[in-house]
């Protein structure tokens, strides 16, 4: 599915978006993911994607504008035991390129994967987003989110 506004297409990512992908993440100081655009560690990205795109319940997904890659985010669809069996659409991984944030990008992707979790009949969307993340933090609370748990990590390499 690929939606559109204005210039701005949504669509699934495909292996040759990866360049750019891995630029978008390498270029963010505050992900902390070591992200790298060093040619040794691109088969890391294309293992990791070659995964993603595998999985039925995994899609990554790119912003497209005037064919070039301008975000990204990725959904992850899980189901639980509680809340009767319910399911929740897990959005990651959102990010929109420095030159084009506070122009509707990240609020496009956020809109569009909502819009997939309903089409899909998912009643709940959940997010995550780094703590010291504050813009993130009120961006996500404008489109409505509200901050519910509180989350832990555990590094195990």
């Amino acid at each position: 599915m690929a939606a559109e506004l204005s210039d701005i297409l949504i669509r699934q990512a495909r292996r040759e978006d990866l360049p750019a992908l891995v630029a978008m993440f390498a270029a963010d100081a505050l992900g902390g993911h070591s992200d790298t655009t060093d040619p040794e560690a691109f088969a890391d990205y294309v293992r990791a994607f070659v995964a993603i795109e595998a999985s039925p319940d995994q899609t990554l997904y790119v912003a497209e504008r005037r064919g070039e890659v301008v975000g990204t985010f990725q959904t992850m669809v899980t189901t639980s035991l509680t809340g009767r069996g319910s399911s929740a659409m897990i959005i990651e991984a959102v990010q929109t390129r420095a030159d084009m944030r506070g122009q509707g990008v990240g609020a496009l992707m956020i809109e569009f994967a909502i819009a997939e979790a309903k089409g899909r009949g998912i009643g709940r969307v959940a997010l995550t987003s780094n703590a010291v993340r504050k813009d993130a933090h009120r961006f996500y609370e404008r489109l409505g989110f509200k901050p519910s748990h509180l989350g832990f990590k555990m590094a195990l390499k």
